[in-house]
């Protein structure tokens, strides 16, 4: 037996290596990243470049900027495409065949009309792939043809070699030519002497030149406007000037100018920009997906090379050391060398490919790495050859009947063989002379084999395969027309024609998050103030606001183009003026003064409103100062101020609008300081240090509140908070304040201990709801500080920063000394809006049993937040957070330690906390029948195994632990970051063990990804567990992860066209990825299926006629019936049905599918195609086909059918069975469609009609017309009884075995869809969406079956989104840190912003150039100040806040 396995397991390896294969490996040219480089700029390559030729080598030439996601070129289209189609057995096949036929011996009618099926076949899908690759062909001609400022002209050549372009249609062939020959600098010093040899500059058109005016060259930015740029057609073209070159021309080495709003076309080195200490701003999002705007510093060496003229300078030369191309787009190793020094690079200086300037006037930078070199290219893969499940599992169908063809064909050979030996002896008259070389009894046998092949060459049929790709492009017709699916006028479209029925059997959805679910801006929603919530007013009547949301100025995206000098510039100079230098617009001339009275307030635009929390503060101005009242105000006011006060924003007046327009790096930091000013604490700018604040209480003093900046403690990631040390330069005393706001545990264990623990429980009670609701919290908190106490805190504070050795973890515990007794003000709660319909598509999507793993490069708590409000982390779920750090456990002992803990039983340890051998397989269907086991009994059986029990960890920061955490039952949701993934797809052993646990999970969120991770986390299921995979998301950092899927979807978002570029389907919105999957994957998989067996079945029927022929003619392989009924079988009698099956069939109706989500069980499953049901339809036709057979041949043959008593001749007799046969074929198709319509009538019965009327005609056709075998057969055929007597029985007969099992199955076994289709049979408006039958999971089979959930979640019946709140304990989902096995209740903290960012740097650095110059200085108080002793412990309003009349309720109401 061991023998027989190994060997059937070598032709199991053989296969899968087979159906493994990808021709794109054929045609993509695989480049491995190059060595390290050397980028010289204004000087020449050294002689180690050359060659002996005076060639640059290959290693020292990089690759263009072109890049090419195009799969074919007018040169390798037709061999890659042949090859594609070739994959498919069946064609290969049909090859052979028509081959064959072209030999005169074998021939059967012209070989030209053999082949004329196959060329038909691979024309139409030819066609189709080519135009769809013309698709692909425009839109890299789009981004390759994108303009931008290249330097040229003056002295300024670039000597770095690149590789030759290659010509877009016939990319791939033509090899890239190295070596070409290098271009010598011209450098000329301003007295003529030459410095090095000579060049020559081409022509250049006028229209696309920019110069620098006068202006630029004093250090300012110049015009960019036509009539403003000294564009004139006489100007001197050798001056430097700026180009607008294409992308794809772009090269290593050149200086270019982005300006505001562009991309950036190549991974490029800062040398300066318009911003003050030569900052740029840029959003990330097409590459990691974040929203919040990044900050990037030039290099200090080059911070002079801001003008074209300095940068083609040959004095200016240096050159640029590189790392190799690398994927890793979080690091970066390079060094800048001028002269003899050396300057470092980092990540920092470099802007990547796929980035967006923003709220920068302008940057000019170097180019270090082109098109397949740069970060986002290199994490993605090349355009994908993908074929259907479907199409597949076909494979080993079509060589099951390619076996069966083969049996038959040598048992043909063989037995005609046999009887010719044993007839030949004895003068059988029809061998008469076979005995030839060319015609004896054994070489006979072989002509009859290959007869054979030709005869039942049907049992494969050629016309399945133009049949399923007329389906399926009539199929990605319906997706577009389906006007359910349209957004703005956007349509779903179907990019791929040939994947419609993998949509019905996805497995597992791999979602971006940011445009994806998301719609990349924060709305606040609500708060909490001194222990009362406001809920602020419904979204319905806030819509209107958000929507004006997207143009107001607080978007990252500028009202207008802003080329100053300084991007986005401060509302208040050092001149104590207002500077605008938009282009277009005359300077603003607005005094500070005139803007800090209430006279000239910034006009804001509000959102937040709130009737109640509007009325707490007109009514907190007439409250008596020692009332309750008076206690809330102060609450009020602290509350405001913390948010106006406590951020990083920067701020702008638009001289068009009047509104102060607030530019922020964190959209949580512009949402809370809008808020702020909504309710009338406007941030109002800052002047250095100096703070500037209007509030709803000065309006009539008209005096705005003035704070001095002492200190910032940032946040990061860590410390999970941020805290300003502020002076208030108005009051008497000069009080300082800490203000702070960060996550709840946070700032809860830094309360002053004692004082006011009801506000801390109420605030934690709102907090918890806010969780609940999937918003994102934050919690804000205050203390007064006294100067002596401040003093010193201050002179350790700035020794931390100073400190060399561990820095960060000083000025932490330094920041943590003075972040202590604070006092609780309240919290808010922000929402990061969803896409419409987003947590109801995701809940229908889990009901279906999809698991949907979110992949995104947001932070953690981001990333849980959205899994909160998109009910992908349920209420009662428990998370399971896998950490990458080198201070925590290893990663693979996060992920034994988990196992042990949740999942002891679900057998991927062993009693020894061993990973097992258990195949995948079997591992699943393990958990399934495996219980959940309680807190205590994951207690009792943790032992010492990975790193010991899970337990209490202090890592400076504690958290609140529930009773019941990690026993919700809502089953586990896993959270794994970047750093964690690097480790876990390193190597087999981690990759199995953590996919073991994540098919274990109700979900899995990875987070802090980088693009490539994403594609490995993709194939880390489909090819792990063999699941099908539908990967989705919009923008350019998705566009691995969607060619890795089996099935990839693009939205067309906000983050550009990239995704849908590289996708098979493209969406308007992620809700419509539920219609797409639930009604249009379902219909095309039943219908595609369904219209595949009944494929193999109707040909099985002609086959088995033909067979059962041949046990009466010698087995010499003649044909029964006249060869055109067998010619035109596939063409004309059958072809219809089947093709009306794929295209108007329906299980059940598209508000049934949407309404009743779990039927997507069958196609997820596969329960509608497979060998099981292969072998039912074959045994059907050949059942069928002997009934045929057998019946009509002995009706005829045993009594004469003649009135003369003559022998009926060959094809008086066949052609019964030929209309026997077609009917049955016709009607069982017609037994297996579902929905009845005209059109599938139409076509089941045009096949019968045009099979009577070609039979009357062909054999009423005179051979004086031409010769017919069958002339006259109408006298015979129609006028015989046995005609219409064999016609009925043998068709209802043949039809009855599948009559009574599919009623025997509706009447006593009835499926899901059998109950569905009855129901709205007697009641078709019926409402399942709110029916007991459905949702009380009462008849339904599908809907009592366990989905692959969690082993937890799989205890119950209903889907997390559908668990009613809980009345009593509002807490969120417990999670468990695996790192330090820290547990907590998730309270919703979420927030966005650059940790370490170069503006933070900026701002920390004017406030060390303070310090530093007032350290030498007694501290005098500023003049007027009287520094009190006694300090007042609360943060309070103004003197003058209770006094205000009612003149102020106008103002608060506006």
């Amino acid at each position: 037996m061991a023998p027989a396995i190994r060997h059937r397991r070598r032709i199991a390896a053989w296969y899968a290596k087979f159906a493994a294969f990808k021709v794109e490996d054929l045609f993509s040219r695989k480049k491995e990243p190059g060595p390290q480089r050397t980028i010289f700029i204004n000087e020449d390559l050294p002689d180690t470049y050359y060659d002996a030729h005076r060639k640059v080598k290959r290693e020292h030439t990089y690759a263009t900027n072109q890049v090419i996601t195009s799969k074919y070129t007018l040169i390798t289209f037709v061999p890659r495409n042949l090859l594609e189609q070739f994959r498919r057995v069946a064609n290969i096949f049909f090859l052979g065949i028509a081959i064959l036929q072209f030999f005169p011996k074998f021939s059967t009618i012209s070989p030209g009309l053999v082949i004329l099926p196959l060329l038909i076949v691979l024309g139409i899908t030819a066609i189709k792939d080519g135009y769809e690759d013309i698709k692909r062909h425009q839109s890299d001609r789009r981004v390759n043809h994108s303009l931008l400022r290249v330097l040229r002209g003056g002295d300024f050549v670039n000597p770095n070699a690149m590789q030759r372009k290659s010509k877009t249609f016939v990319r791939g062939v033509m090899m890239p030519k190295y070596g070409r020959k290098a271009k010598k600098i011209k450098i000329t010093n301003p007295h003529g002497e030459e410095l090095s040899g000579v060049t020559t500059q081409p022509h250049i058109p006028t229209e696309q030149i920019e110069y620098d005016d006068a202006i630029e060259e004093h250090g300012a930015f110049p015009s960019i406007l036509p009539h403003e740029q000294g564009i004139h057609p006489h100007s001197d073209h050798n001056r430097p000037h700026w180009k607008m070159t294409a992308w794809e021309d772009l090269a290593v080495g050149d200086f270019v100018k982005i300006l505001d709003n562009e991309s950036i076309p190549a991974d490029i080195l800062i040398c300066a920009s318009s911003e003050d200490e030569n900052v740029a701003f840029v959003e990330t999002k097409n590459l990691d997906g974040e929203t919040n705007l990044k900050s990037r510093n030039a290099v200090p060496a080059l911070t002079h090379l801001r003008t074209t003229t300095q940068c083609a300078s040959p004095h200016n030369s240096f050159h640029v050391e590189c790392d190799r191309p690398d994927v890793n787009m979080y690091k970066l190793h390079a060094a800048v060398r001028v002269g003899k020094e050396m300057f470092p690079v980092d990540m920092q200086n470099i802007l990547l490919r796929g980035m967006v300037l923003r709220n920068t006037g302008w940057v000019i930078g170097m180019v270090c790495y082109t098109g397949e070199d740069t970060r986002i290219v290199m994490n993605s893969g090349g355009t994908p050859s993908k074929r259907s499940k479907v199409e597949r599992q076909m494979n080993p169908q079509v060589f099951i009947n390619l076996l069966i063809l083969a049996l038959m064909a040598i048992a043909c050979g063989v037995v005609d063989s046999v009887l010719e030996h044993r007839y030949y002896p004895r003068a059988a008259p029809w061998l008469y002379g076979a005995n030839t070389s060319g015609d004896n009894p054994s070489i006979n046998g072989l002509v009859t084999f290959a007869f054979a092949l030709i005869t039942f060459q049907n049992i494969v049929p050629i016309s399945l395969y133009i049949s399923i790709e007329f389906v399926k492009t009539c199929q990605a017709a319906f997706i577009y027309f389906d006007f359910q699916m349209v957004h703005n006028g956007q349509a779903a479209l179907a990019r791929s024609w040939n994947l419609s029925d993998d949509l019905g059997q996805i497995e597992y959805v791999f979602s971006d998050k940011t445009g994806t679910l998301t719609q990349n801006h924060m709305v606040f929603r609500k708060c909490s103030i001194g222990g009362k919530m406001y809920n602020g007013e419904d979204k319905e009547g806030m819509e209107e606001e958000v929507e004006e949301e997207e143009t107001s100025s607080i978007s990252k995206k500028p009202t207008a183009t802003m080329s100053g000098d300084k991007s986005p510039p401060p509302a208040y100079t050092a001149s104590g003026r207002f500077e605008r230098r938009d282009k277009g617009y005359l300077d603003t001339d607005i005094p500070l003064d005139e803007l800090r009275s209430s006279g000239s307030t910034p006009k804001v635009r509000h959102r937040f409103r709130d009737a109640e929390l509007s009325n707490d503060l007109l009514s907190s101005v007439y409250a008596d100062p020692n009332s309750e009242g008076a206690a809330h105000a102060r609450q009020l006011n602290g509350f405001f101020t913390v948010l106006a006060l406590c951020h990083t924003v920067l701020t702008n007046l638009n001289p068009v609008t009047g509104q102060l327009e607030y530019k922020a790096q964190s959209p949580d930091e512009a949402a809370l300081v809008q808020a702020a000013a909504d309710m009338g604490y406007v941030f109002k700018g800052r002047e250095r240090e100096v703070l500037y604040l209007q509030t709803p209480f000065h309006n009539v003093g008209g005096v705005s509140s003035r704070y001095e900046l002492l200190n910032i403690l940032e946040f990061t990631s860590a410390r999970k908070r941020m805290s300003v040390v502020l002076r208030k330069l108005d009051s008497d005393d000069g009080r300082l304040f800490l203000l702070t706001k960060g996550a709840d545990n946070v700032i809860f264990e830094r309360l002053k201990e004692g004082a006011n623990e009801d506000l801390k429980a109420t605030t934690e009670k709102h907090l918890d709801e806010f969780a609940s609701q999937g918003l994102r919290t934050l919690t804000l908190a205050y203390r007064v500080v006294s100067e002596d106490e401040y003093q010193p805190w201050s002179e350790r504070y700035h020794e931390a920063t100073v400190a060399r050795d561990d820095r960060d973890a000083k000025i932490d515990a330094v920041a943590d000394e003075l972040e202590r007794d604070l006092r609780l003000l309240g919290a808010t709660a922000i929402e990061d809006r969803l896409q419409d319909g987003v947590p109801e598509a995701i809940a229908d999507l889990k009901h279906a049993g999809i698991k949907v793993w979110v992949a995104t490069g947001d932070k953690l708590e981001t990333a849980i937040a959205i899994g909160h409000s998109t009910n992908l982390i349920g209420q009662d779920s428990n998370i399971i957070v896998i950490r990458g750090n080198r201070s925590g456990r290893a990663v693979y002992e996060q992920i034994l330690h988990a196992i042990q803990e949740f999942f002891p039983d679900s057998g991927i340890l062993d009693d020894e906390g061993n990973p097992t051998d258990t195949p995948m397989p079997d591992m699943l269907e393990n958990r399934r029948s495996s219980a959940p086991l309680k807190m205590k009994e994951r207690q009792d059986l943790s032992g010492d195994v990975g790193g010991g029990p899970l337990r209490r960890t202090e890592t400076g920061v504690s958290s609140i632990v529930g009773s019941n955490n990690g026993d919700r039952p809502g089953g586990f949701v896993l959270v794994i970051d970047g750093s964690a993934l690097e480790v876990a797809l390193a190597d087999d052993d981690h990759k199995s063990l953590l996919l073991r646990l994540a098919i274990v999970c109700e979900g899995v969120i990875c987070c802090r990804v980088s693009p490539l991770q994403k594609a490995l986390v993709v194939k880390l299921v489909k090819d792990g567990i063999g699941a099908m995979t539908l990967a989705i998301g919009d923008g350019a950092n998705d566009v691995s992860m969607i060619q890795a899927a089996d099935v990839g979807v693009g939205i067309s978002g906000e983050e550009g066209l990239q995704a849908v570029n590289s996708s098979d389907y493209a969406i308007a919105q992620f809700r419509f990825l539920k219609r797409l999957l639930l009604v249009h994957g379902h219909w095309s998989y039943a219908r595609n299926v369904t219209m595949i067996l009944n494929f193999f079945y109707k040909n099985i029927v002609c086959i088995g006629v033909l067979w059962w022929f041949q046990i009466y003619c010698a087995w010499s392989s003649t044909y029964v019936l006249e060869y055109t009924y067998l010619l035109f079988w596939n063409s004309f009698w059958t072809i219809a049905p089947v093709i009306g099956i794929g295209l108007f069939d329906r299980f059940a109706d598209d508000h049934v599918l949407m309404a009743v989500p779990d039927l997507y069980w069958y196609g997820r499953e596969g329960k509608w195609f497979g060998m099981r049901q292969f072998t039912v339809y074959m045994m059907d036709g050949v059942i069928q086909s002997a009934i045929i057979y057998f019946l009509i041949l002995y009706t005829y043959v045993t009594t004469s059918a003649r009135t003369d008593g003559w022998q009926v001749a060959l094809y008086e007799f066949s052609t019964v069975m030929v209309f026997s046969a077609v009917f049955a074929a016709n009607f069982f198709n017609g037994l297996n469609t579902s929905a009845w319509t005209g059109w599938v009538f139409f076509a089941v019965f045009i096949g019968d009609v045009l099979l009577w009327v070609y039979t009357a005609v062909y054999n009423a056709i005179s051979p004086s017309w031409f010769v017919t075998p069958v002339w006259g057969n109408n006298h015979f055929l129609f006028e015989s009884a046995f005609y219409w007597l064999s016609l009925p029985l043998t068709i209802c007969l043949a039809l009855l075995p599948r009559y009574l099992y599919k009623s025997c199955k509706f009447a006593f076994f009835p499926d899901d869809v059998d109950i569905l289709r009855y129901i709205y049979k007697k009641d078709p408006h019926r409402d399942l969406t709110q029916d007991p039958l459905v949702r009380g999971r009462g008849s339904f089979n599908a809907l009592k079956r366990r989905r692959p959930t969690s082993m937890v979640s799989e205890t119950q019946t209903e889907s997390i989104a559908s668990l009613p709140r809980p009345s009593m304990d509002l807490r969120s989902a417990s999670r468990t840190d695996m790192s330090t096995g820290t547990r907590s209740f998730h309270r919703g903290f979420d927030f966005s912003t650059e940790e370490n960012g170069v503006a933070m740097h900026r701002m920390q650095s004017h406030l060390s150039e303070r310090r530093l110059s007032s350290r030498n200085l007694a501290t005098v108080p500023e003049s007027g100040l009287h520094r009190k002793g006694t300090i007042s412990h609360v943060l309070s309003v103004p003197r003058n806040f209770l006094r205000k009349k009612g003149s102020n309720a106008k103002d608060l109401g506006q």
